[in-house]
């Protein structure tokens, strides 16, 4: 009796997707307008902020949404150098950050 034979383990190797090559109206497109900005996806149990590379070893960190975490929030955006906020809200979170 032959054993049996399971054909699910024997899959094709799998094709490398191809890269495509770089586009120049994609990359004047995506032209850093402000350098120092930063951006703010703001929940109602915590947010999440992301600051250009090289202002902080992690770029990107989470807060907590009670006046000490948005103290220290401030705190870390502005020692990175970061004179612009893009936040993102779905309710009325975002209002006691915006007071800062």
């Amino acid at each position: 009796m032959t054993p049996h034979k399971d054909y699910c383990l024997d899959l094709p190797p799998a094709v490398p997707t191809p890269l495509l090559p770089q586009s120049p109206v994609l990359s004047e497109a995506l032209q850093v307008c402000h350098p120092h900005a930063a951006g703010i996806d703001i929940g109602a149990a915590e947010h999440w902020v992301a600051v250009p590379p090289g202002c902080d070893p992690p770029p990107v960190r989470r807060f907590g949404t009670f006046t000490v975490a948005l103290d220290a929030l401030a705190d870390w955006r502005s020692d990175g150098g970061v004179t612009t906020v893009a936040m993102a809200s779905t309710g009325v979170s975002w209002m006691p950050l915006f007071e800062l």
